[in-house]
């Protein structure tokens, strides 16, 4: 029996979904995102995960697989799952806490995208007392003022669903996460949205890790300043776009 699984102009069996041209451009722009990270530092081993709901479905998503570096991803090995974890499309498997931390965070907080990794600087951040970043600091750091959630407990690896719905409701309605003792999470309406929040967002973190290590006293700005910053940024996201835009010709495809 042919599933009707996404509302509008893709309606097909999982593998007809998988090939369809807007899922095509989700995947390779998830691709992109991977490869991005990994050029920029940011992954880690085979470890960690980006994903992105499908276009009309809350209960699938797209994921990058478990077992290749994320370098050499290409939009042909991103697999599609649904919210308990089955595999429905593609050639690889899924990484265990990848299912319960990213179908838990879709699920419960409705972000379409969600990015998780444990980038150097930022991750150096959370084995602080402060746990995050101060967004009062540097004009990068401006830009997620308001926005960040911070859990403050570390509970071991997201190897149920409780565990990855803890995580997801720790996040309070913010589109940016420090994870206690953990890494971050990322999250957007878009690849390119998340995928530049998450760039700054660890250029950011290496400014503040670098002046702290001055030992000179640290100068934040006023909050209303932070925030009218923040405002600002979030108003010329053509930036954004571009960026990714030039991502995708500096790193193509393998």
């Amino acid at each position: 029996m042919v599933e009707t699984i996404i509302k509008g102009n893709i309606r097909d069996t999982p593998e007809a979904q998988y090939a369809h041209p807007r899922v095509r451009k989700l995947r390779e722009d998830l691709a992109l995102a991977l490869r991005a990270a990994a050029h920029h530092g940011l992954s880690e081993g085979v470890c960690n995960h980006f994903s992105v709901l499908l276009p009309g479905a809350a209960d699938r998503y797209l994921i990058n697989p478990r077992g290749l570096h994320w370098s050499e991803i290409g939009p042909d090995d991103v697999v599609l799952i649904d919210v308990q974890g089955k595999v429905l499309a593609g050639r690889h498997r899924v990484e265990p806490t990848a299912l319960f931390i990213h179908g838990a965070v879709h699920r419960l907080t409705g972000h379409a995208v969600v990015l998780h990794c444990h980038m150097p600087y930022a991750t150096a951040l959370t084995l602080t007392t402060d746990r995050a970043l101060d967004p009062t600091l540097s004009q990068n750091a401006m830009r997620y003022m308001n926005r960040i959630a911070i859990d403050t407990k570390y509970n071991g690896l997201a190897l149920d669903d409780a565990e990855g719905e803890r995580i997801a409701r720790a996040m309070a309605g913010k589109d940016v996460a420090f994870l206690a003792n953990h890494g971050v999470i990322v999250a957007g309406a878009t690849v390119a949205h998340a995928y530049d929040d998450l760039y700054y967002l660890e250029r950011s973190c290496l400014h503040q890790v670098i002046a702290q290590q001055t030992g000179r006293p640290l100068a934040p700005v006023d909050a209303t300043l932070a925030a009218r910053v923040a405002a600002q940024i979030q108003g010329e996201r053509e930036q954004s776009d571009l960026y990714f835009e030039a991502l995708r010709r500096m790193l193509p495809a393998p």
